[in-house]
């Protein structure tokens, strides 16, 4: 039995074959999908799991219920790979009441048409186990306006809060295991998928300030114990949209000639004293990978070349999907190129001014070609102006 505390167990279970999560973020260390199970007087499960994986799902509850039935299932997120499993849980233990709000009922109607044996909560209420007792946290649009947060004594259970991406390789808890792995796929899972709701974020760590926690139980990801005061200041950054001092560089290139002026300006940003810089070809680099470093460093370059008199297709994507995250206050410079019709440094100009909205940096570089000397040191100027400002001097 995989247990957390006396009376609290894991009952998850972990795919490692999707490439794909939600049809969108590469998996290349698979993701879990988390579930708890508390052992008291009444018994409760704490969130499903998606139906694919019902049945190992099964055997790790009947494992600690054995033959006894099961009295509550709190949903605390009702997007299928955490609910997906309700319908099915209800042919095995049909007594069993389902705990959520308002907003999860209305949405489990019409996932599941489930109306019967339910019981709404709302924020501040409570729940009798017997030794335990289940207070409800109501924490809507982190990351769907249903999600809410279920604390047992010290242990937190959080939904997608707190969560990454990557399987668990046997152990469950955070101090049973190395987590290096980890924390970037936190951030990459944070930017990509709670990243747009940092005010909801903030309302919900104001909500749980000086809430004694010892576990905290997400539905993706290690249960984190040893570090539940590093899991939470992270959130706490990443949702003030907070930075290290550093540079991502993100371009297109069609023959390699907007490749070779980024080159040039993170060479004259290294030199000006930039330690953290990445660099990006969008249509190699899955964009998830982007987003989560846009996340992570205060500045930003991109540069493209021109292309059906528009802006190449990838840039354009990528800048879509950056203004949709409302990624707030970074340092923006940009550059672009051409053969014979110039669009690419207007059509970025464009993308800040009107959706991105970030502090304009250095003077944008336009290259008719290739590189001339002139561009050259265009590009190196542009370096150091992003490296000035990044640095404060």
């Amino acid at each position: 039995m995989k247990k957390i505390t006396d009376r609290v167990y894991y009952v998850g279970v972990n795919d490692r074959n999707k490439n794909l999560f939600e049809g969108l973020w590469p998996l290349p260390a698979g993701v879990s999908y988390n579930a708890y199970l508390i052992d008291d007087e009444k018994t409760c499960l704490i969130d499903t799991v998606e139906a694919d994986f019902f049945m190992p799902f099964l055997e790790n509850l009947r494992e600690v219920l054995g033959d006894r039935q099961l009295d509550y299932v709190v949903v605390n997120h009702m997007e299928p790979d955490h609910s997906g499993s309700l319908a099915l849980l209800r042919q095995f233990y049909p007594g069993v009441q389902i705990v959520g709000n308002k907003k999860t009922f209305d949405m489990m109607r019409g996932f599941y048409q489930i109306e019967k044996g339910i019981l709404e909560v709302k924020n501040g209420d409570s729940i009798e186990l017997g030794a335990l007792k289940l207070d409800f946290v109501l924490t809507p649009m982190v990351h769907w306006p249903e999600t809410m947060m279920t604390l047992c004594g010290r242990v937190l259970f959080s939904g997608d809060a707190f969560g990454c991406f990557g399987a668990l390789n046997g152990a469950w808890v955070d101090e049973q295991m190395n987590c290096d792995d980890y924390w970037l796929e936190m951030v990459r899972y944070y930017s990509n998928i709670v990243g747009k709701y940092g005010t909801p974020v903030q309302m919900a760590l104001k909500k749980l300030a000086g809430v004694p926690v010892d576990y905290i139980c997400a539905t993706h990801g290690p249960v984190w114990h040893e570090h539940v005061s590093k899991v939470i200041a992270l959130y706490d950054r990443l949702s003030k949209y907070e930075t290290e001092p550093g540079l991502v560089i993100c371009y297109g290139t069609m023959y390699g000639n907007t490749e070779r002026a980024a080159e040039v300006i993170a060479r004259a940003a290294a030199e000006a004293g930039v330690k953290n810089i990445v660099m990006h070809n969008v249509s190699k680099s899955h964009h998830s990978y982007i987003i989560r470093d846009v996340f992570r460093y205060s500045g930003l370059i991109v540069g493209a070349p021109t292309y059906n008199t528009g802006l190449y297709h990838e840039m354009n994507v990528l800048l879509d999907e950056l203004s949709q995250k409302d990624i707030k206050g970074r340092l923006f410079g940009y550059f672009g190129s051409y053969s014979w019709a110039s669009k690419a440094v207007s059509e970025i100009r464009r993308w800040n001014e009107e959706r991105l909205h970030y502090e304009e940096v250095g003077t944008p570089v336009e290259i008719r070609q290739a590189l001339t000397p002139e561009t050259f040191a265009q590009c190196e100027a542009l370096g150091r102006a992003m490296a000035e400002k990044i640095l404060g001097r």
